[in-house]
C-alpha cells in the first residue's frame, strides 16, 4: 500500500512481544480547544488511542522549518513535542528536513549518537519508542506527526497503515482550516465564479501532472498552504497560466 507521502507499506512487525510499558502519571487533560485545534487534537488523541501509544503530538512548521504551533493528545505529550524544537534536534525535526518517516523503535546508544540532547531528555520522560511521520503534499511540507510509546519496538504493518492514515487525516485538517482562515468570499456571485475558476484550475492541473482531479484539488490547496495565499488567487494565477505546478515543486513556476 502506498500513501500520498510516497511510503511503501510493507511488513515492519518483528514477530516480538512487547515489553511491559511505564505508566504515565499525566493530569487531566483539560477540554479540547475548538476549531482547526480541536480537530488536531482530536487526530492525535485518536491515533494514539488506535496505536496504543503514550502519547502523539503534531508540530505545524513553516518551509524552513520554523516551528509554526504544536497540538497532541495530552498536556504531557505536548511538553516532549516541544522539546525538539527547544534542543532544535530529534525525529520530527529531521522527518520535516528530508520529507520522510523516522522511525526508531528503540531510543537505544544508536539514537542517542544521532540526538545527543534530545534523547536522553525523552527517555528520562519515559519514552522508549518514537515514530515520525511528515505531514505533505508532493513538495509541500506542513509538519510533522509523532507517535511516542513507552516500550520499544517496531510498529507492525497494520499500526504504520494506520500511523500513514492519521498524518493525511491531519493533511486534511490543516489545508481545510487554512482555507476558511485566509479564504473569504465574495457573497454567491463571488463563491459561483470562484467555484468555477476552481474546477477550471484543477482540470489544467490533472492534464500537467497526470493525475486524478481529486488529487489535482489536493495539490492546488497544497500549493495555497505552503505560501500562505488565498486559494482563489492561486487558482487565478494557474488559470491565467502565470503559475504552473509540477511534479517536482509544489511552489511551481511562473
Amino acid at each position: 500500500m502506498r500513501s500520498r507521502f510516497g511510503v511503501v507499506v510493507s511488513g515492519t512487525d518483528d514477530g516480538r512481544a512487547a515489553e511491559p510499558g511505564h505508566d504515565f502519571a499525566r493530569p487531566v487533560s483539560p477540554p479540547a480547544p475548538d476549531g482547526l485545534a480541536g480537530l488536531l487534537h482530536q487526530v492525535c488523541a485518536d491515533t494514539a488511542q488506535a496505536l496504543s501509544a503514550c502519547g502523539v503530538g503534531m508540530s505545524v512548521m513553516t518551509a524552513d522549518g520554523v516551528h509554526g504551533f504544536a497540538a497532541a493528545s495530552d498536556p504531557a505529550t505536548a511538553r516532549i513535542e516541544e522539546l525538539q524544537f527547544t534542543f532544535g534536534e530529534g525525529p520530527c525535526v529531521d522527518a520535516f528536513a528530508y520529507s520522510r518517516p523516522v522511525l526508531m523503535p528503540n531510543l537505544d546508544a544508536a539514537a542517542a549518537n544521532r540526538w545527543p540532547v534530545y534523547t536522553p531528555a525523552v527517555t528520562d520522560a519515559g519514552v522508549r519508542a518514537v515514530f515520525a511521520f511528515p505531514l505533505q503534499v508532493g513538495a509541500a511540507r506542513l509538519g510533522v506527526l509523532d507517535v511516542f510509546r513507552d516500550r520499544p519496538g517496531s510498529l507492525s504493518r497494520a499500526e504504520l497503515g494506520q500511523a500513514l492514515a492519521s498524518a493525511e487525516r491531519a493533511v486534511t485538517a490543516l489545508l481545510d482550516g487554512q482555507e476558511r482562515t485566509i479564504d473569504g468570499t465574495d457573497g454567491l456571485d463571488g463563491a459561483f465564479d470562484r467555484s468555477a475558476a476552481l474546477f477550471q484550475a484543477q482540470g489544467m492541473v490533472m492534464v500537467q501532472l497526470g493525475v486524478s482531479l481529486a488529487e489535482a484539488l489536493v495539490r492546488i490547496r497544497a500549493h495555497a498552504y505552503a505560501t500562505g495565499r488565498p486559494l482563489h488567487n492561486v487558482t487565478a494565477d494557474i488559470v491565467s497560466r502565470r503559475l504552473r505546478l509540477d511534479q517536482h515543486s509544489a511552489e511551481g513556476s511562473s
